[in-house]
């Protein structure tokens, strides 16, 4: 692996809709755990046409967490991925970590993305179902479908990751910008970037990681709206690969 390029900036990116519940414990749990592990963080929450409360919850909560950068999308649409690359695009991270607002992913998994990143990856990528890793209280429809999806995903692309869907993952800021332009509008997202950073040839590490259901609201995630998008964006990634002829590889 090539000497790292330090880095000095790692900012968190949480789309969140209707999350005025979940977000102050969310927000305290992040910059409780990155301020004991000395992570230099901006935690950039987009506010994405939430009906509720989340905006003056945000501005609240910044008044205590300095490190809280909220920011409402104003892109004309709503949708997961559409509040995730407006996050991305106003962070000012040279690495950046992609949580949701609900509390179901860890900020401890966060800052071993940090070091993988630090050591020299460009990708960090989590894994739940590998030796190590843990979901606790998982739907089980949800999760059969999941580990479908994930095993036709692993087999399509002849990659090593098996929990390519979830969008818990890090990454160096040179591979955002070298993945764009992004298409995905919605949780099909989740699949587009870790897709095209490993077919565009960045390094990536997998680490074990947890995954805890949320304690408020309902999740934003409808499986049979998902099916169609997500196998688009797949079936574009995978022409990329195998069809590019390398035009889009890391350089």
């Amino acid at each position: 692996m090539p000497p790292a390029t330090p880095l000095t900036l790692f900012s968190v990116v949480i789309p969140a809709r209707d999350e005025e519940e979940s977000l102050p414990s969310t927000v305290a749990d992040i910059v409780r755990i990155f301020e004991a592990e000395k992570v230099p963080h901006e935690i950039v929450v987009v506010d994405d046409g939430s009906r509720d409360r989340t905006w003056e919850v945000l501005q609240d909560l910044q008044r205590t967490y300095p490190t809280l950068a909220p920011t409402q999308n104003a892109s004309g649409a709503n949708g997961f991925g559409r509040a995730v690359i407006w996050g991305l695009d106003h962070s000012r991270g040279d690495a950046v970590v992609i949580m949701m607002a609900d509390a179901s992913d860890s900020p401890a998994d966060a800052v071993t993305y940090w070091r993988l990143l630090n050591a020299g990856h460009d990708c960090a990528f989590g894994s739940r179902f590998v030796p190590g890793g843990q979901v606790i209280d998982y739907p089980r429809v949800k999760l059969f479908v999941n580990r479908l999806a994930n095993f036709l995903v692993r087999v399509g692309f002849n990659i090593p990751l098996n929990d390519t869907t979830n969008a818990f993952k890090a990454y160096r800021r040179t591979v955002i910008d070298g993945c764009r332009p992004f298409l995905a509008p919605h949780f099909n997202l989740t699949v587009e970037i870790p897709l095209k950073a490993i077919v565009r040839g960045y390094s990536f590490a997998v680490t074990p990681i947890s995954w805890r259901n949320r304690k408020y609201g309902v999740a934003k995630l409808k499986i049979k709206e998902m099916g169609s998008r997500y196998f688009f964006i797949c079936a574009y990634v995978w022409l990329e690969k195998y069809f590019s002829r390398g035009d889009y590889r890391r350089k």
